[in-house]
């Protein structure tokens, strides 16, 4: 007799979870609202450390992002510098080659 009393309340308990839910939120929002009221020098120590922890996060994120976007100019320009300065050698060696190659031509008298 009792299990089934046990079990009919449980089931009443548990009928529409939604509305236990959202009334377990309602009574916790309360409880937050309540003591907020009750120790509202505590809940500001909180938001003045935590809003001064996320300031900083902030700072911190947008710094790295900048110097990181610096980092990636420079990159872009020492890839532009090394790519002139390979062309540049590949030129002089095609030149070199092609002043060797007529050197050839004239020494054994192809030209």
């Amino acid at each position: 007799m009792a299990t089934q009393r046990e079990g009919e309340a449980s089931q009443e308990t548990t009928t529409n979870p939604l509305t236990s839910i959202s009334e377990l939120v309602q009574e916790r929002y309360r409880k937050i609202k309540e003591h907020a009221e009750t120790y509202p020098y505590v809940w500001a120590s909180y938001t003045l450390v935590y809003g001064g922890l996320a300031l900083w996060t902030i700072y911190r994120y947008r710094k790295l992002r900048k110097t990181e976007d610096r980092v990636r100019a420079l990159q872009g320009r020492l890839r532009k510098l090394v790519e002139n300065e390979e062309s540049a050698n590949s030129d002089l060696a095609t030149a070199r080659l092609g002043d060797q190659v007529f050197r050839y031509a004239i020494k054994s008298g192809h030209g």
